[in-house]
């Protein structure tokens, strides 16, 4: 028999992310801080217009695109929080999670051999999605020096004539950092002179601390080059509903939802509905969320310095990164041996791309006690290295 396999999908690295929650899920007392996942409870009132729209029957295909009565929501929300303006019927698209708008918005705009600058370290999606969609990935990578903050001039060390995209995510999944206005204005401008598409990944947008988030679209002129994509798993603790959306300029979203229909048809009714809920009424709970991710972060970075390790301060998501480089192990030994000998898991830099060797990602999506107790298991770990 012929070789059935495609050579892309072979050729690609499974999740690094994945590998340890697999590992942990059938390990009795281990504790994970690998997951990006909220421990909140989807808020009640979202649960109760989930199960609302149930009792009523409302369980059939909404259009392509997704209700248009979500779509004027997240217009409105989007304007509200970001001034970002977008038309509900013709610039936004309801998706299965931000996941698959990263996929839709890949598969849309590129042509075989199309290079796309993807900013490290990142979500582990992005490079492949780029490869599905027949791109190149050209990566640039984040220094902690920067404050794993994007610089003009790496970009511009990166650009070539087949350029034709640049990905970015903040608040940065998985160092926590953020860019203001004036830091991403020189990315902005970076675009327009060399005509490029910026696909902005935005999922984190309601978790930041001190920070205001600013999205590179509202910027002059920059709508119309722009890709946002957002979701309502991170900020209303709504993971498993699988539900996102992409604002996009009208041509290039008439082209997302051809995309979207062949592949999905539709996001999860169900879930529609209660994102309205979710638009219309929860700023007050997302606001707790983010105090309470506020304090973990804080006790994260102070237990880290206590204990020697340096860490950069994160100022957005939900994640710290701090650096093993001292014990002179890589990323991935040093999460396999944790692992190993005090069930805790954490995921090695290295799945973020080749810049984030010498780091781990630890996720504080989690509650103060489980925090605790996994930073005295890792801090016997360290004790033990430091001998």
């Amino acid at each position: 028999m012929r070789n059935f396999l495609s050579e892309r999908v072979v050729g690609l690295e499974p999740s690094g992310i994945r590998k340890f929650f697999d590992i942990v899920s059938e390990m009795p007392d281990a504790i994970s801080l690998g997951v990006g996942e909220p421990d909140f409870d989807t808020p009640w009132r979202i649960r109760e217009e989930g199960i609302y729209s149930l009792e009523r029957g409302k369980t059939f295909y909404t259009s392509n695109a997704g209700l248009k009565e979500l779509r004027y929501e997240i217009s409105e929300y989007l304007e509200r929080k970001y001034q970002l303006v977008y038309h509900p019927c013709h610039e936004i698209l309801v998706t299965v999670g931000g996941s698959e708008g990263i996929d839709v918005a890949m598969r849309t705009i590129l042509n075989p051999g199309d290079e796309v600058i993807i900013v490290q370290p990142c979500f582990v999606s992005y490079v492949a999605c780029v490869i599905m969609a027949g791109g190149v990935p050209v990566t640039v990578s984040l220094k902690e020096e920067d404050k794993f903050k994007l610089k003009k001039e790496q970009l511009e060390a990166a650009v070539t004539d087949k350029t034709k995209a640049i990905i970015i995510s903040f608040p940065n999944n998985p160092t926590g950092a953020v860019m203001t206005k004036e830091e991403l204005e020189p990315i902005a401008d970076f675009a327009h002179e060399h005509d490029l598409m910026v696909i902005s990944d935005e999922i984190y947008s309601e978790l930041t601390y001190g920070h205001e988030h600013f999205s590179i679209a509202a910027l002059p002129e920059m709508k119309d080059r722009s890709i946002v994509i957002n979701g309502f798993s991170k900020a209303f603790a709504m993971t498993g509903w699988r539900l996102g959306y992409v604002a996009a300029p009208r041509e290039i979203m008439k082209q997302m939802i051809k995309v979207h229909q062949f592949c999905i048809m539709a996001a999860p009714t169900t879930s529609q509905y209660a994102a309205i809920e979710a638009m219309r009424s929860c700023d007050d709970e997302v606001a707790e969320m983010r105090t309470a991710y506020n304090q973990r972060r804080r006790f994260l970075i102070h237990e880290f310095k206590r204990m020697g390790l340096d860490c950069f301060e994160p100022e957005g998501a939900f994640y710290i990164f701090p650096s093993i480089k001292k014990f002179g192990m890589t990323s991935e030994q040093f999460a396999t041996q944790l692992l190993k000998e005090e069930k805790v898991a954490i995921v090695p830099g290295s799945a973020f791309g080749k810049c984030g060797e010498g780091y781990l990602r630890v996720s504080y999506a989690y509650s103060i006690e489980e925090l605790k107790e996994a930073l005295g298991r890792l801090e016997r770990f360290i004790k033990r290295l430091e001998k």
